[in-house]
């Protein structure tokens, strides 16, 4: 089998969406993957797109409208999992509004009038943003670089060595991973839990991350409802929490009433990978060999994929 030009590691959702970048620039592409996508991180994310829990705030801004961009367009294919969905954004009296920036990147933007408003909010917001149902995104991320000649292989690394030794240009897009393998301390879990529900009538999202018990949403899909959450900084530990479960669906059902008798049909957990901001850096590690790394999105790796893949791509020189 011929040589590849470029070599992703990692195939989570960071790592499909730069081999579908590089495949369509024209590079030869493997991705090297201790876990195919149905088994990462990725997997069990929400997935709205609305940046959370990332930094820096301008550089987030222009990858999360990249993406924005990017996955309304793929919400005119059914077959892509991504759909445009209507909900509001709510803000609690004494709260900072901190998302104004990334909130003007949505189509239908407007502010509630006060007797819209839920009571105990101060202001919110109506706005269209893409959900993105990870099962079948995923799965259709994966056929389409599949498609593209993208040649996924399973194989677990100890360092980035061997992906350096067999192609020109490697894309690092290991999540947590580049804590073993890069030695990455400013890398840290926030373990998110989410239970997905009867849908019902569902038919908005709806957005509070100022709950002092937690941050909390409601957000329908094709079939199910998402809803959460938990935000617990530096805590790996993948067993559902009882206790977590019964906070989320007591705020959810008090946040939407319409899921008051919704069946629970599952919980997830899952570990989001924090840093003080996302790594998109190009470095030249030894002479003809370029490493870029694209990791440490957070709560918005999902949100920053497309921005973030094509910076990436730019960095390796492939534009």
């Amino acid at each position: 089998m011929a040589r590849p030009n470029a070599i992703v590691v990692g195939c989570g959702v960071s790592g499909l969406t730069c081999a579908h970048e590089l495949a369509r620039a024209g590079f030869s592409v493997e991705i090297w993957t201790r876990e195919l996508p149905q088994r990462t991180t990725s997997s069990v994310a929400g997935a709205i797109w609305y940046p959370f829990k990332v930094a820096p705030k301008e550089r987030v801004a222009q990858w999360a409208s990249e993406s924005y961009a990017a996955f309304e367009r793929l919400a005119r294919d059914p077959a892509s999992g991504v759909t445009m969905c209507t909900g509001v954004e709510l803000l609690p009296h004494g709260t900072h509004d901190e998302a104004a920036e990334y909130r003007a990147c949505a189509r239908n933007l407007r502010e509630l009038a006060r007797a819209e408003l839920p009571a105990g909010f101060a202001r919110g917001f109506e706005l269209d943003v893409p959900v993105v149902e990870m099962p079948l995104y995923l799965r259709w991320l994966e056929s389409t670089v599949r498609a593209a000649g993208v040649r996924i292989v399973e194989r677990t690394l100890a360092s980035l060595a061997p992906a350096l030794d067999a192609a020109p240009l490697v894309v690092n897009c290991t999540a947590l991973g580049s804590r073993e393998l890069l030695g990455d301390r400013e890398l840290r879990p926030i373990r998110g839990q989410l239970v997905r529900v009867e849908r019902g009538s569902v038919e908005r999202f709806v957005l509070d991350d100022f709950d002092p018990r937690g941050v909390t949403y409601v957000i329908p899909r094709s079939s199910d409802c998402i809803v959460g959450g938990t935000t617990d900084d530096g805590a790996e530990e993948l067993v559902p929490s009882d206790a977590h479960t019964h906070s989320i669906l007591q705020r959810c059902r008090e946040l939407e009433p319409r899921l008051a008798a919704a069946q629970v049909l599952g919980v997830s957990v899952g570990v989001r990978p924090a840093r003080t901001s996302v790594r998109v850096e190009r470095e030249v590690p030894r002479p003809g060999v370029v490493l870029v790394h694209d990791y440490g999105h957070g709560g918005a790796g999902v949100t920053l994929s497309w921005g973030c893949a094509r910076e990436a791509i730019r960095l390796a020189g492939a534009e």
